[in-house]
């Protein structure tokens, strides 16, 4: 089973650099060039310094990371950054609206240290994507360069005494420690929480209920148990599966075997450790948004070839573009999303697809259920039959647009900007399914999940000591 630990986390000193909402970014694999430029000129120590290290006229190929370093003991001696006295978890709350709709949404979990363990058989951390060498190597250098976790991964965890739940809106019911809006309206707030009891979590009146199912109180003369003891303990009962993050995961593991091999004495070391977001996923799922597909380069004889076969495969309807752009343009939850409904577009016109499974079955890929049963897997053996788009032809690029935004995929088609000749719109995976196919032992295909919103870097940082 997982195993999770407090930690004395590394965060901005206000009275150093103000305002706290100047000095956060987003995740760094989301920041394009033009917004890593704008972060960089809002404030001086922005924590994209840290996470994004800008490239400068005439580095070599490790000064962004050792650049990145200096800055890192920099501001740890001149008091930008400070360490908490006390080992805490932080948990954390998200509230925003959903994506293409006015309904809002509040996520909650906390920060915590993950202790790394290879994945496979029986391991209590789940992965549900592959990974890829590029972004591997750019991370390694970081975390080799500096010794830091800055941005998060994040896991699901499963609780169903609600427990857990519980803890979160009592604590998030109090006044937070940190509360700051980011550029896209979403309300960021944190509390400290410390390991033993007292402290924070007393004042607040949160009580620790023993680890009980249901929420109830340890019995007369059993120990109390704190509340951020008894986070840690609820998270760690079932596998945690990483729903962001695989590539910082895979990179803390590779970190700690390279230290393992010049240890001598040290006893749990932070090394072993990598900084995680824990999701509760049962009570409170978190937003999966859809990734649309755009097919690229048919041309007329490709997007006849389309239509041709598609009552091979789906019950076909046409629809009014404005009602296939209501049912896929937003992100609200349809209780029975993930059942094989697909938008088209083509110049032709907008349809709504309902997968014949039977039709599939022959050319699912090998794996469990859950994976076979997925809206992505279904739509990758449509591209292969359909528009002769396989996997390798997938992973060469060029062929495939991919978007968010409904809108836009339907309006590249109608006017055929970069050779948009179809687009096939999705609804959101469902947090379940991903969960059922990281247990399984299967990976999901490229680009099948992206949680919102994503967390923010810079509220906690980890240095890998104690």
């Amino acid at each position: 089973m997982p195993i999770l630990r407090p930690f004395r986390a590394l965060r901005y000193d206000p009275e150093a650099v103000g305002d706290l909402a100047a000095v956060v970014s987003p995740p760094y694999d989301v920041i394009s060039p033009d917004e890593q430029r704008r972060l960089l000129d809002r404030h001086p120590r922005n924590v994209v310094r840290l996470d994004l290290p800008p490239d400068e006229p005439g580095d070599a190929p490790d000064d962004r990371y050792r650049r990145a370093a200096r800055t890192f003991a920099e501001w740890r001696s001149n008091g930008t950054l400070r360490k908490d006295p006390r080992p805490a978890v932080y948990v954390y709350e998200q509230r925003y609206t959903l994506p293409g709709s006015d309904a809002e949404r509040v996520g909650r979990g906390f920060f915590a240290r993950l202790r790394l363990e290879p994945f496979g058989p029986g391991a209590g951390i789940l992965p549900h994507e592959r990974t890829l060498s590029g972004p591997k190597e750019d991370r390694y250098r970081l975390l080799r360069a500096t010794g830091a976790n800055f941005s998060p991964i994040v896991g699901l965890f499963d609780d169903p005494s609600g427990r857990a739940a519980e803890l979160l809106a009592a604590i998030a019911a109090t006044p937070a420690d940190v509360e700051l809006r980011d550029d896209d309206g979403v309300l960021h707030r944190l509390w400290i929480v410390p390991a033993g009891g007292g402290g924070a979590a007393e004042a607040r009146g949160v009580a620790g209920g023993g680890g009980a199912a249901g929420g109830e109180g340890p019995a007369e003369g059993a120990a109390r148990v704190d509340p951020a003891t008894e986070l840690l303990e609820l998270a760690g009962r079932e596998p945690i599966t990483i729903a962001d993050g695989h590539h910082r995961y895979e990179t803390a593991l590779r970190y700690r075997d390279e230290r393992r091999m010049t240890r001598t004495c040290e006893e749990d070391p932070a090394f072993d450790y990598v900084l995680a977001l824990l999701l509760e996923a049962r009570h409170h799922p978190p937003t999966v948004l859809p990734t649309h597909r755009v097919v690229l380069g048919l041309g007329e004889g490709g997007v006849e070839r389309l239509h041709r076969g598609l009552a091979d495969f789906f019950a076909v309807a046409p629809v009014a573009e404005a009602d296939l752009l209501r049912r896929f343009g937003t992100a609200a939850a349809q209780p029975d999303r993930g059942g094989g409904r697909f938008g088209l577009a083509t110049r032709r016109g907008t349809f709504l697809l309902e997968a014949r499974r039977e039709a599939f079955e022959p050319f699912l890929p090998r794996g469990g259920e859950a994976l076979r049963r997925l809206d992505v897997t279904l739509l990758g053996v449509a591209l292969e039959r359909l528009c002769d788009l396989d996997a390798s032809a997938i992973a060469a690029g060029g062929r495939l647009h991919y978007t968010k935004s409904a809108a836009e995929a339907v309006e590249l088609v109608r006017s055929g900007a970069n050779g948009a000749d179809a687009a096939f719109l999705l609804e959101p995976t469902p947090v379940a399914d991903i969960v059922a196919v990281a247990r399984d032992g299967d990976v999901m295909p490229q680009k099948s999940t992206y949680f919102y919103p994503k967390p923010v870097t810079g509220l906690v940082l980890n240095p890998l000591e104690w």
